[in-house]
């Protein structure tokens, strides 16, 4: 089995894989840079064990990371935890993609773990929507090249901003608008949120069809709140909660020895 480590700026996500498929629950833990690789080697000990995991099994694991410093901390919790050391996906390891950035050896992991299990699993041209702390849209083309895509601040990132900044602002939870004219401050505050994301994407999206001079056949979600957002979108969109880990998996397999 494949143990599957997404390092993101808030969460780390795991799960476990038979090389593919990702078994459920995908597991998480707080990133916090102040915690030692022991500690954290123990905390994943003890969820995949109350997940009903069988740390025996894991013969190999591969990590993504957008914190460089938890980079190394979990590599050595891995190899703890398992005694094999965990792959690190980055510049020069072999994605089965081609990446037509500018400067292809800063694209994010993370970035090009969700292009890979999009050029394998889903029909292209592909744009996915990945909603965590910042909201990235990125297009794998109609030949499975990453091209490039598009970022903005995260929904919870915009949210904190704006209650930190306006005094008068409360707190809210990102949840259902019961119309698009509020008639209340939480209400308004609520419709722009996801009218205004929803809307965001689907005004990205066009200009990608545009300069692709083509619609994408897919658009895919996957990370935090965006099956949620994008459900208010005009377009039809699938989700898929843990493309990130399939494509660290597809990866994995690709480097394996």
């Amino acid at each position: 089995m494949i143990l599957a480590i997404n390092i993101g700026n808030t969460h780390i996500s795991f799960g476990v894989s038979d090389g593919v498929n990702i078994s459920e629950p995908v597991m998480d833990m707080k990133t916090d840079r102040n915690r030692t690789s022991l500690e954290y080697a123990s905390q994943m000990k003890q969820i995949l064990e109350l997940c009903g995991f069988d740390i025996e099994k894991i013969d190999g694991s591969v990590i993504s990371s957008v914190v460089p410093p938890m980079t190394q901390i979990i590599k050595n919790a891995v190899k703890s935890l398992t005694g094999y050391d965990a792959f690190v996906v980055g510049a020069g390891v072999k994605s089965g993609i081609h990446i037509l950035t500018d400067d292809p050896g800063t694209v994010a992991s993370d970035l090009v773990a969700t292009a890979v299990a999009a050029k394998e699993e889903y029909a292209l041209p592909c744009v996915i929507v990945d909603m965590g702390t910042a909201t990235t849209l990125t297009v794998v083309d109609e030949n499975g090249r990453f091209i490039g895509g598009s970022f903005m601040p995260g929904v919870n990132v915009s949210l904190n901003a704006l209650c930190e900044g306006a005094s008068l602002l409360p707190k809210i939870d990102v949840a259902e608008p019961k119309k698009a004219i509020g008639s209340a401050t939480v209400e308004c505050m609520r419709s722009g949120l996801v009218y205004g994301y929803a809307g965001a994407v689907d005004g990205i999206i066009d200009r990608f069809a545009v300069e692709l001079g083509r619609e994408p056949a897919t658009v895919v979600t996957t990370g935090g709140v965006a099956e949620f957002i994008c459900s208010y979108s005009k377009r039809t969109i699938r989700h898929d909660k843990n493309m990130l880990l399939k494509g660290l998996c597809y990866i994995y397999n690709k480097n394996k020895k």
